[in-house]
């Protein structure tokens, strides 16, 4: 299974990185439509998209914006997102009012149900709530002899609920926004820092960790310090755009 990075930044754009977007190119999954969302024409593969959205913050949103080009480049037959009903909800109300973007893409909004669902060959979905200021959802996908999660809008803590929900994945993509040095600012706004999450990563014995979602004020090739993070849970990697993965 591959997993395409389109975009590993929060908050906005820099000249290194672009806001958050994951394709599963395979199965035709994207997790979140950040500012990336501009290049999933040149992964797709299937003739239906599944956006699921961790939640409504612009940073993991505007790319439906995006979307008319997106199907001029690949057409596409259906595109469905889902998330949590508040968050669609939002969307429809605001993203999509006529002052601000009168002409929504063809796409249904379907809120998230049942804690697991099924997926196309013989997989399941799982979601789970995260803490994050207005909320935010992790997602863990599970196939035969593949696993991930997707974790990111919230404070890393070993303590926290959600580490059991992703015990195992082959394959963890959490967000590392801040270094250690700006753990206080990472609790006062939500987000995660370098130990913290390489903590998460021991704790729940996954097999795999990628750090993303990090801090545009630096356009660094290693902003949060991958020496120590790697230091407490060896197998973390920095996410970088169009990192392609296989797990």
């Amino acid at each position: 299974m591959k997993l395409v990075l389109l975009g590993t930044t929060g908050y906005h754009a820099n000249d290194r990185r672009h806001t958050p977007c994951l394709m599963l190119p395979a199965c035709g999954i994207m997790l979140d439509a950040g500012t990336a969302t501009f290049r999933a024409p040149d992964y797709l593969q299937t003739s239906e998209l599944t956006i699921l959205l961790t939640h409504a913050h612009l940073d993991h949103v505007v790319g439906l914006t995006y979307l008319f080009n997106v199907i001029r480049a690949y057409p596409l037959d259906r595109i469905v997102v889902r998330s949590g009903a508040k968050y669609l909800a939002a969307l429809d109300e605001h993203l999509f009012s006529a002052p601000l973007f009168p002409k929504k893409p063809p796409m249904d909004f379907i809120p998230l149900g049942d804690p697991e669902e099924a997926l196309s060959g013989e997989g399941r979905m799982t979601h789970f709530p995260l803490e994050h200021p207005g909320g935010s959802i992790g997602f863990r996908l599970d196939w035969p002899g593949h696993s991930m999660a997707y974790v990111t809008d919230t404070t890393a803590d070993v303590d926290a609920d959600y580490v059991e929900r992703i015990r195992g994945v082959d394959l963890l993509v959490h967000e590392c926004y801040f270094a250690d040095a700006q753990a206080d600012w990472a609790r006062r706004t939500g987000h995660s820092w370098t130990t913290s999450v390489a903590q998460v990563a021991r704790r729940a014995a996954v097999g795999r960790l990628i750090l993303t979602h990090l801090n545009p004020l630096s356009s660094d090739h290693d902003p949060v310090g991958l020496d120590v993070a790697r230091a407490i849970f060896p197998e973390t990697e920095l996410g970088e755009d169009l990192m392609e993965l296989e797990f």
